[in-house]
């Protein structure tokens, strides 16, 4: 991560520097950037470096503009289909309430709110 292009240039030439002093090539087809701003085209050692709009980064998507609105959705999602899971068991008379709730507190809310530190919501949403 870098504040501007030309930190986030040389940041790329250091690590393609002490890769090499190691034995290791950066595949510069490989390596993409992304930018909250408008980017210019880039190149290092003649290739371009592609520009992504999003990516996946350990299971999340990141966007440019910082809408996670689409990981939200799939989590409210992934949680209905706990919820759809566990039908026949909040159906039964043989279980209890409290067993119902902490159930809902053990099975559901985990689901629903993996990840939820990194989210960030407008106030049209709420």
């Amino acid at each position: 991560m870098a504040e501007s292009e030309e930190e986030l240039k040389s940041l790329l030439m250091k690590v393609k520097v002490e890769s090499e002093k190691v034995g290791l090539k950066l595949n510069i087809q490989k390596t993409k950037i992304m930018a909250s701003g408008p980017t210019t085209s880039w190149e290092i050692d003649g290739e371009t470096v592609e520009t992504m709009s999003d990516f996946i980064f350990l299971g999340s998507k990141i966007t440019a503009d910082g809408d996670c609105s689409h990981e939200i959705q799939g989590h409210l999602f992934l949680g209905r289909k706990v919820m759809t899971n566990l039908d026949s068991i909040f159906k039964s008379r043989d279980i209890t309430l409290p067993t119902k709730v902490h159930l809902v507190k053990a099975m559901v809310f985990p689901v629903v709110m993996y990840g939820f530190e990194s989210w960030s919501i407008n106030k049209a949403e709420c």
